[in-house]
């Protein structure tokens, strides 16, 4: 599946009692689980036991669970209740009828890849030890540029703050046009110049 080998391809159901009787959701939060959650299943393990490649100082196995949802939508609050579920790295694979998006929980953040159909998708195992080939699958699948040297999770910090500062210069820009009074918009007009500086730090570096 996902064009990894077939040895590392399993097929162990979890149910979700499990996860229920394990974790104890709010009967609200219950709900939303089983709302937009039909069945999870465990669909390959990447691990010294099933590939010829070693273990990190992190990461001895990294597993990849089939989400099959209900509707399209999932809350980023039942990915973070699965996302407790084994003490190892896990990228969880959301199925809505034909299309795959990749969820995986990174940096305090929940990071959801693009939509493809499942046989579009390709997991690329780049690396010399199981810490590298995660930081390598995470980045491909996230399309988060590592060349040069960069940290992973440094990038995602970036990333996120490059997109916050490019929708708060277009909201100032819009408020900027519809302003009246001469002295409010000067002000904005400082304050969208000091975000473009921002903005381009970050882009340099």
């Amino acid at each position: 599946m996902f064009g990894l080998p077939k040895s590392t391809e399993i097929n162990k159901m979890l149910p979700k009692k499990t996860i229920f009787d394990k974790f104890k959701p709010s009967l609200a939060h219950r709900k939303l689980f089983d709302d937009q959650i039909s069945r999870l299943t465990i669909v390959s393990e990447i691990s010294p036991q099933t590939l010829s490649i070693a273990e990190s100082e992190d990461v001895s196995a990294i597993y990849i669970i089939l989400v099959t949802l209900k509707a399209a939508d999932c809350d980023k609050k039942n990915i973070a209740l699965l996302s407790k579920l084994i003490d190892q790295c896990m990228l969880f694979a959301l199925q809505y009828e034909d299309t795959i998006r990749f969820v995986v929980c990174r940096a305090e953040r929940v990071l959801v890849s693009q939509g493809k159909q499942l046989d579009e998708w390709k997991l690329n195992l780049r690396g010399l030890d199981l810490g590298v080939v995660w930081e390598n699958m995470i980045a491909e699948i996230m399309d988060i540029d590592l060349t040069g040297g960069k940290k992973l999770d440094d990038t995602i910090a970036v990333n996120e703050r490059r997109d916050k500062l490019i929708k708060q210069i277009s909201a100032l820009d819009n408020k900027a046009m519809n302003e009246r009074q001469p002295r409010r918009k000067w002000e904005l007009a400082e304050e969208i110049k000091r975000l473009k500086v921002e903005l381009e730090e970050l882009n340099n570096g």
